[in-house]
């Protein structure tokens, strides 16, 4: 019997892909907000595909904020988009 694939949904595009080719952010217990690359953070999870794009449109629609449920200042979306920058390098 094949291994079932975890699937996740995109908050930015809203399309179903699997759990590893997508990016978590995490809000944390205590109340952070970061790129988590282990997948095993702590915290609640919203997950984005591997394109800026995706980041821009969870952004504008504040789609990102409804699934982390909070608050999520530009400055955070700023940071995120220039960690991914760096991570998707290497």
């Amino acid at each position: 019997m094949p291994k079932k694939i975890p699937m996740r949904r995109c908050t930015g595009c809203g399309e179903m892909k699997e759990k590893k080719s997508l990016i978590r952010i995490v809000r944390t217990p205590e109340g952070e907000i970061k790129l988590d690359r282990t997948g095993k953070t702590n915290g609640r999870g919203a997950y984005l595909c591997d394109d800026p794009a995706c980041l821009r449109a969870a952004q504008k629609k504040r789609s990102l904020s409804r699934s982390l449920d909070t608050a999520i200042p530009d400055e955070i979306f700023d940071e995120l988009a220039r960690r991914w920058e760096v991570s998707s390098d290497g």
